[in-house]
């Protein structure tokens, strides 16, 4: 089933997906919340919200939050379910930001962050009560490899939360489309000083699998039951994948 999905890079060079992950996390790093907050009108605090009080039912106690970045979806866990919640991420100028801002708040007894890849977590098995990914798992090198680890570390019967974006269908798809590839990409440009990164974001949303497609990976990575809400109008899913 994955073996169909194109492989979109950020910089199209040679050097591996995950590489050229990090390097464009890193250019980003000092414009990315603001940029995010901008270019999604602050909808992509909405979706964490709800992807928190979704996980809130299960009581976490402790949370792995994979490809936190700056720590957003991270903070909100930990704010909404009062789990201790680690945040782990690929680039490190991220996890600077991360850091400063979960150290403003006082969190930092509660959120640690940590450099890591998500095909290879440096946790043992059935850890956590909960693991999340939010607008993540499209970056991964091997989707397959990487979502058999976010099974591998959550504790059986519990869940792993992906949050990400999906294409708009519909009447609105062609006018989101073309805020998508035109617009987004534009600002992002002006603002991050990285002519590809947000060129990279739409070409890898339609390159990657969403809905139903998406439901048949987590399950044939042999999660038992996986359940998704779309978000305004199908902008974003979010998946809730038992172990």
């Amino acid at each position: 089933m994955t073996k169909d999905i194109k492989q979109v890079t950020p910089y199209n060079s040679e050097a591996t997906k995950k590489s050229q992950v990090e390097d464009m996390f890193d250019n980003i790093a000092p414009k990315y919340d603001l940029l995010n907050h901008v270019l999604s009108m602050k909808i992509d605090v909405l979706w964490r919200n709800k992807l928190v009080k979704w996980m809130k039912n299960d009581n976490p106690q402790e949370v792995l939050d994979v490809a936190t970045g700056t720590g957003d979806l991270a903070i909100t866990i930990e704010k909404g379910t009062h789990a201790k919640v680690i945040g782990l991420d690929l680039s490190q100028q991220m996890l600077n930001v991360g850091v400063i801002k979960i150290k403003k708040l006082k969190l930092d007894g509660k959120i640690s962050m940590q450099k890591g890849d998500a095909e290879n977590l440096p946790f043992e098995d059935n850890r956590f009560d909960a693991v999340s990914v939010a607008f993540g798992v499209r970056n991964f090198e091997n989707l397959t490899k990487g979502l058999a680890e976010l099974r591998r570390v959550v504790k059986d019967n519990k869940s792993v939360y992906i949050l990400e974006f999906s294409k708009v269908e519909g009447f609105l798809g062609p006018f989101y489309m073309f805020y998508f590839k035109n617009i987004l990409p534009a600002i992002g440009r002006l603002v991050s000083k990285d002519n590809r990164a947000y060129t990279y974001l739409p070409d890898s949303v339609n390159a990657f699998p969403f809905g139903e497609k998406m439901r048949q990976i987590l399950l044939d990575t042999g999660f038992k039951k996986v359940e998704y809400k779309k978000l305004s109008l199908g902008i974003a899913t979010i998946y809730k994948a038992t172990k």
